[in-house]
């Protein structure tokens, strides 16, 4: 009976905590919560019959903060006690949500005055990926961004890029200029001589053709490398 009556008690305590920190939410907003209570919220849906604090701190424990939990690989994310499949759906539909509120913001706009937004937008796609990616922004004359596109997928440490299908994408978008982004997974954003020869090939397949090519970011875990900036385009 002792044993019952504190089932009871604690499951109505998560019910009166879950109330609360709806409450709490709704009236502050994302101010109002600190990251474990937000991805408590989330949690909420995935898990309506447990306290998930516990795996909420640990979560972000884990994976030093809370986008870096909603970036997390299925399988890792799978990896932790209490995270099913239908919980790890959960966040990765969170993060899928992310992006395309990133992604808003800089598509149909002026780059040069959205460039912030842009940086943000492509560290949220691919800090955290295991694998490189290759993609290129799609600019017209106005420097309007009319298409964002990965062209393609790598390994861990190589990604094989074709000029002549980067200009010829260019043409069919009728893009007049380009930005290449791909990212390290090793999480250092120096560009290699790799990096800076295929920059080179697709700069100069695309000036046959008056394709601007404005830059090339490479993305690192927590920071970024810009072509221009260092005097490599």
């Amino acid at each position: 009976m002792k044993t019952e009556a504190k089932a009871r008690e604690t499951k109505h305590h998560a019910a009166g905590h879950r109330e609360r920190l709806r409450a709490r939410f709704k009236k502050a907003g994302v101010d109002g919560v600190q990251d474990y209570e937000l991805l408590e919220l989330i949690l909420f849906r995935a898990i309506p019959r447990r306290d998930v604090k516990p795996l909420a701190k640990e979560l972000i424990a884990l994976f030093g903060g809370f986008p870096q939990v909603i970036a997390a690989p299925t399988e890792r994310l799978m990896e932790v006690k209490g995270v099913s499949e239908n919980v790890a759906q959960e966040l990765k539909i969170v993060q899928a949500a992310a992006l395309k509120l990133s992604q808003a913001r800089v598509l149909k706009r002026p780059v040069i005055s959205s460039w912030d937004a842009l940086l943000s937008y492509c560290r949220a796609a691919m800090a955290d990926e295991k694998t490189e990616l290759f993609r290129i922004l799609f600019l017209d004359k106005k420097n309007i961004l009319i298409a964002d596109e990965v062209q393609q997928r790598g390994t861990v440490d190589h990604t094989p890029v074709y000029p002549r299908e980067v200009v010829k994408r260019a043409l069919e978008l009728g893009a007049s200029a380009i930005i290449l982004v791909h990212n390290h997974p090793s999480g250092d954003p120096t560009p290699s001589r790799a990096d800076v020869d295929m920059t080179n090939q697709i700069v100069k397949a695309a000036a046959a053709l008056n394709i601007r090519v404005h830059d090339h970011l490479v993305i690192g875990h927590d920071k970024h490398a810009s072509f221009k900036s260092l005097g490599l385009l």
